[in-house]
């Protein structure tokens, strides 16, 4: 049987179309819109877990100190500065005193005045004692003549009267005296007192430290407590750190850290929990912690910022997955497990995370469950999916893990 040419033709163009559907379809069906999504899968593992908690912070001295007048008044003098190293005890500013002097010449001649008043008080007590011993002898002397009536009745009255006046006499000498000697205590006090204030004019290093400010110049007038000069001690320099709450469980003084700077963002300082603080930030939900540096490197800075990682301690055995497993569906958080080559959506109970990118299941799966880590694109429980060892996003693909 022989096959005409048209008929040939027809045969011809109607297998090339076939052949081009078959091939738009195999087409469609590997990397078009129907094509299975390619995933990444980890299994959940059961192992030793080491949680960390990341922050961020700045340098800080733990011991600084303020120097300034505790009166108000003109600054004299400024002998040093910033990063002048100084010794404790060493006079680093002055204020003027003003008229310090003259008020403490002027309580010194109180001073005096009050010493002589005491020591005429003294001998006036000394007079009115002598004059009543004399009044008690006359009374005496009297009382044995009256029994004898060699006197009368009115001359021994008046005998007991000038007793009586010489012990009145005494006693107000006495008090003269205790006030004398008061005036005497008020004006030293009220010299020591402005001596005292004399010598907060000089500002002096309270331990050896740096200098970090001079907050005043000589001339300008300051008031009282405002600083003149700003101290630290360059050997307290720990690190102020900021930790999110929700992972600060088991964060206590004592744990390792390390600290990068800023101004070393790939050397690694070994640090210490110090000290964490009872009062946390409501606003911003975060712990604040102090940590220490085992060994400060040279050229440190107050106010550098840090970033901060504590190691938490250990867990034993816990159930671990990658934390780019976990996805948010329906105001829940879980995982895209595959069961029978089919995708489910588990919620979990979520733990502690590492700063390596494990996270800590608490409930939801069990040890040798498989589930999905990264997807070419979002998923759905009725997605087709395909295992890859390697995803490799093309462009404008969405990745699922976060």
């Amino acid at each position: 049987m022989t096959v005409s040419a048209p008929l040939k033709r027809r045969l011809l163009v109607g297998g090339s179309v076939a052949l081009l559907a078959l091939l738009f379809l195999f087409v469609l069906l590997r990397t078009g819109p129907l094509a299975p999504i390619q995933v990444t899968v980890a299994e959940v593992r059961s192992g030793r877990f080491t949680p960390e908690l990341f922050g961020i912070g700045t340098l800080e001295a733990r011991r600084q100190w303020m120097l300034g007048p505790t009166a108000p008044g003109r600054v004299l003098t400024v002998q040093v500065d910033v990063g002048d190293r100084v010794r404790a005890g060493q006079l680093l500013a002055e204020m003027d005193p003003v008229d310090l002097e003259q008020r403490l010449q002027a309580l010194d001649a109180g001073i005096a005045r009050a010493s002589s008043a005491q020591a005429a008080a003294a001998a006036q007590q000394s007079d009115a004692s002598a004059r009543r011993e004399l009044a008690l002898s006359n009374l005496r002397r009297h009382q044995e003549l009256a029994q004898q009536n060699f006197i009368s009745a009115g001359a021994l009255e008046a005998r007991s009267q000038e007793l009586a006046s010489a012990a009145a006499a005494l006693e107000s000498a006495r008090a003269t005296a205790q006030a004398a000697a008061q005036d005497w205590l008020r004006a030293k006090a009220e010299r020591a007192a402005l001596q005292q204030q004399r010598a907060n004019a000089k500002l002096f290093a309270p331990a050896d430290a740096v200098v970090s400010a001079r907050d005043a110049e000589p001339g300008s007038t300051v008031v009282a407590g405002q600083a003149v000069l700003r101290l630290i001690d360059p050997a307290s320099l720990w690190a102020r750190v900021r930790l999110d709450q929700g992972r600060s469980a088991g964060l206590v003084p004592g744990l390792p850290a390390r600290l990068l700077l800023r101004s070393r963002p790939h050397e690694p300082v070994p640090a210490r929990v110090a000290r964490v603080e009872w009062l946390s930030d409501s606003v911003t939900e975060e712990r604040i912690a102090q940590l220490s540096l085992d060994q400060a490197p040279p050229g440190l800075s107050v106010g550098e910022m840090v970033e901060a990682s504590i190691e938490l301690p250990a867990i034993a055995d816990s159930l671990l997955l990658p934390a780019a497993s976990l996805q948010r569906q329906g105001g829940s958080t879980g995982v895209w497990r595959l069961q029978g080559g089919r995708l489910a959506f588990a919620p979990v109970q979520v733990g502690a995370v590492s700063l390596e990118g494990q996270v800590q299941i608490l409930a939801g799966l069990k040890s040798g469950d498989r589930v999905v880590v990264y997807s070419q694109q979002p998923l759905s429980a009725d997605s087709r999916i395909q295992v890859v060892e390697q995803l490799v996003r093309p462009a404008g693909a969405a990745r699922t893990g976060p």
